[in-house]
């Protein structure tokens, strides 16, 4: 019983060390750093076949997004009238007779999406929850069509009350679309979709 507590004592005084030690700022923090840099990460990857089907829609995509993260809200609008159109242009008969359906309901859904995104000029917080939405949509899109270069989908976890939104890059360089410039850094890569 003794043991027992002298190894508790031990223990409560060596974490009580361990975690005065992590709470002072700088030299720490700094010490880390490298550290955490130097672990490798398998980022998981997604082949898709080569296709031009979805370069017109990707391009204002990516504009939309650019524009999100320069938190230009009346560009964004304007993308977003640009997705649409690309959008319903997107010509369904040269897909596979099975996956028609359901490629509709996905750019039935990303007009929707954008709709929202070119008619809220004024309000970049409700821009940004449907570029959220978007940013699935496209990427089930890629998935079923392929695409014309490699994508990344990234991934910010302190967007929307820290429950996380994902959006599509042509870059595994991190720029937040979600918080713009207040926080353009947040995030990390999810995925990597490349064209076999």
């Amino acid at each position: 019983m003794i043991m027992l507590f002298l190894a508790l004592v031990s223990w409560g005084a060596s974490a009580q060390h361990d975690h005065s030690g992590m709470g002072n700022s700088g030299s720490s923090h700094s010490n880390m750093a490298p550290k955490m840099k130097e672990e490798p990460r398998v980022i998981p990857s997604i082949k898709v076949k080569h296709s031009l089907a979805v370069t017109s829609i990707l391009d204002n995509y990516l504009a939309l997004k650019d524009a999100l993260v320069d938190d230009n809200a009346k560009k964004a609008a304007s993308s977003g009238k640009m997705l649409f159109d690309a959008l319903g242009k997107f010509d369904l008969s040269g897909q596979e007779a099975s996956k028609q359906k359901e490629l509709k309901e996905i750019l039935d859904d990303a007009k929707e999406n954008a709709e929202h995104i070119s008619e809220n000029g004024d309000k970049i917080d409700h821009q940004r929850e449907h570029f959220e939405l978007l940013g699935g949509d496209l990427k089930d899109l890629i998935v079923i069509t392929g695409s014309d270069r490699t994508l990344y989908q990234l991934f910010c976890s302190m967007y929307n009350n820290n429950k996380g939104g994902k959006w599509l890059s042509a870059s595994d360089k991190i720029k937040n679309p979600f918080r713009g410039k207040n926080m353009e850094k947040c995030g990390r890569v999810l995925v990597e979709i490349s064209v076999k």
